[in-house]
């Protein structure tokens, strides 16, 4: 394709209609003329604002999002894990369940993102578009978006944006969020909890005939599920069967943290800040708690994941001791942190370890008089116990953190019941 193609009439009647017509729609038919491929152009919620479909391109997942208004889950977790669209530049994206390649490129107005331009690669020749032509019709469709976001009779925003808002930290203060909340179903939402599904692993049985978004709004009919920085977002309520979770994570092969408490709707964002740091633990596979996972239960590691880079605050008597694990590979911190997370109790020590209870008292021995450490203490109690927790976080992982009641072995309906029934039990 050369350049001097699209310095021609078709860039003019672009213009044109930007100018006189205000209309994104139109703009929609320009751009796909002058690019010659199908298109979308969606906003920040990922529904569709406009469309350009040339005669003949058929194509389930583009003809889905027309008809439907909005993009896929899984789509729109792929735009938010995108590094370079994070970074304000054009990726190009396979989607699995489509024959082409799309370019999906950030409109950006004023600092603000207001959308994506999805175009379909059908003949592989895309990149031979110039960077300008590009630049001009990504410019000028994100200020027809800005036009469109501020303009008079609009409605405020949906509910999904009031949430995606919130989440963002977007409102000033409780009072204000309600105000806009006012005439929507949050004015008097009151949700048990929120889960986060993380979407790397999906995987669907039934691909190109059964969706994500579809099974939890048939599951979960009440969830408002909604993509959120490449992650579901879903409400649970006191009834939500706790089966019907694990069985959708087990089919799709999803990992989901079920949050806090909620007691109020403005608190979600700090909730919702850690129940995503839990998430990305939980994702990495490292800390062997099934698919289905709490808050609650993971809150250990959490917190020492947070105090990781503050290695200084390891008493030295500690870090000899660890030392000494590495030399000869012994398990001396091991059983130190054991014994004082089980009050200092032989026998729970014992039965945690599985290990002989003369094995415990040598080792105990040996790390109050070899390596002098005061456990006859109960003040220094706590700087032993958290300084042995991170060495255990980097010798060992997160994994070693895990719930107790919750070994590998346990099935993801077990992780899935208990933590929501936990949650619903606090609730009620």
């Amino acid at each position: 394709m050369s350049e001097s193609l699209f310095e021609s009439s078709e860039i003019a009647a672009l213009l044109n209609d930007f100018f006189l017509n205000d209309d994104i729609t139109r703009l929609a038919v320009d751009v796909g003329r002058l690019l010659g491929y199908p298109l979308l152009i969606i906003n920040d919620t990922f529904r569709v604002a406009a469309s350009y479909c040339p005669a003949g391109f058929t194509d389930s997942v583009f003809e889905n999002a027309v008809k439907l208004g909005e993009i896929t889950y899984e789509a729109g977790a792929l735009i938010s894990q995108s590094e370079a669209l994070n970074n304000g530049s054009a990726d190009y994206i396979e989607l699995s369940d489509s024959p082409f390649p799309r370019r999906f490129a950030p409109l950006t107005s004023s600092e603000v993102r207001l959308g994506y331009l999805i175009c379909v690669n059908t003949d592989g020749r895309m990149a031979d578009i110039p960077p300008q032509t590009w630049q001009t019709v990504e410019r000028i469709l994100a200020k027809q978006l800005f036009i469109e976001v501020g303009r008079i009779g609009k409605p405020l925003e949906t509910t999904e944006e009031i949430l995606m808002h919130l989440l963002d930290g977007s409102f000033p203060s409780a009072p204000y969020f309600k105000l806009r909340t006012m005439n929507t179903y949050l004015a008097d939402f009151r949700p048990a909890a929120f889960a986060l599904i993380d979407l790397s692993a999906y995987h669907s049985k039934y691909l190109g005939k059964r969706y994500l978004k579809t099974e939890i709004y048939s599951r979960f009919s009440d969830s408002h599920a909604f993509v959120y920085r490449g992650n579901v977002f879903m409400f649970l309520h006191k009834s939500c069967n706790p089966a019907e979770l694990a069985a959708m994570a087990e089919e799709f092969q999803l990992k989901i943290l079920i949050s806090d408490r909620i007691k109020d709707l403005f608190d979600l964002p700090a909730l919702y800040q850690t129940a995503r740091d839990a998430l990305e633990m939980l994702a990495d596979g490292k800390f062997g708690c099934g698919s289905v996972c709490s808050v609650s239960q993971m809150r250990t590691p959490l917190m020492l994941k947070r105090l990781e880079s503050s290695e200084n605050i390891i008493p030295p008597k500690l870090r000899e001791l660890a030392a000494h694990d590495r030399k000869k590979e012994t398990q001396y911190c091991e059983t130190l942190y054991t014994y004082l997370i089980c009050g200092c109790s032989l026998k729970k020590t014992c039965d945690m370890l599985y290990t002989h209870r003369n094995t415990v008292l040598y080792r105990i021995r040996r790390i109050r008089e070899d390596f002098v450490i005061p456990l006859d203490d109960p003040a220094s109690h706590t700087e032993i116990l958290i300084g042995t927790s991170l060495i255990l976080l980097k010798t060992k992982g997160p994994f070693f953190f895990r719930p107790v009641d919750a070994p590998e072995c346990f099935s993801a309906q077990r992780h899935a019941r208990s933590a929501v029934a936990a949650i619903a039990e606090e609730v009620i």
